[in-house]
């Protein structure tokens, strides 16, 4: 990287950032929808990808939403089913369960599905209202993509730099070194 870490955060917070969106067909007339492309991102909508799925191309992240009682509804099977389906198309995916309470019901079954997809790349997330499920999405999906993902490495070696340095265990491991050399 040619700029510091903290000129390219500067001009990254200047910046408004706007992505574009893949989203089910299905989601078209979801409130995730309505406050993607009132944040002015480009939501385009697919046929072809899982239902209830929002996908975040530039970043290499995909979501795919469900709601904690229509998972409990739904045949264990067929929902096994069709997230396998999903994490074997999207490298970075993520279940997002939504519940405005997730209760005992609601953690089992969200352990069952740990369970069963346990060692693959799908990662859980409980939600509580789809302005929630928006932030989180938008976060990672930032968080995730050039130039933030750089910015943020820059950031982190810089700040492991700072905690070497500064710790009592390398400087006392300098002095024994002096010592014995």
């Amino acid at each position: 990287m040619t700029e510091s870490c903290g000129q390219e955060q500067t001009r990254w917070e200047q910046t408004r950032w706007i992505t574009t969106v893949i989203m089910s067909t299905a989601l078209q007339d979801h409130e995730i929808s309505t406050v993607l492309q009132r944040q002015q991102h480009r939501v385009r909508f697919s046929e072809s990808v899982e239902t209830g799925s929002v996908i975040f191309p530039l970043s290499g992240i995909a979501f795919i939403l469900s709601d904690t009682q229509d998972l409990l509804r739904t045949a264990e099977e067929e929902f096994s089913k069709r997230i396998q389906k999903f994490i074997n198309i999207h490298r970075n995916s993520f279940l997002v369960l939504s519940a405005a309470l997730h209760g005992p019901e609601e953690w089992s079954a969200m352990f069952k599905i740990q369970r069963r997809f346990l060692g693959s790349n799908l990662r859980i997330i409980p939600v509580h209202n789809p302005a929630e499920t928006v932030k989180l999405m938008l976060t990672m999906a930032k968080v995730t993509c050039k130039p933030q993902v750089d910015d943020t490495r820059c950031k982190i070696e810089m700040t492991k730099a700072q905690i070497i340095e500064k710790s009592p265990v390398w400087k006392m491991l300098q002095e024994y070194q002096s010592h014995h050399n």
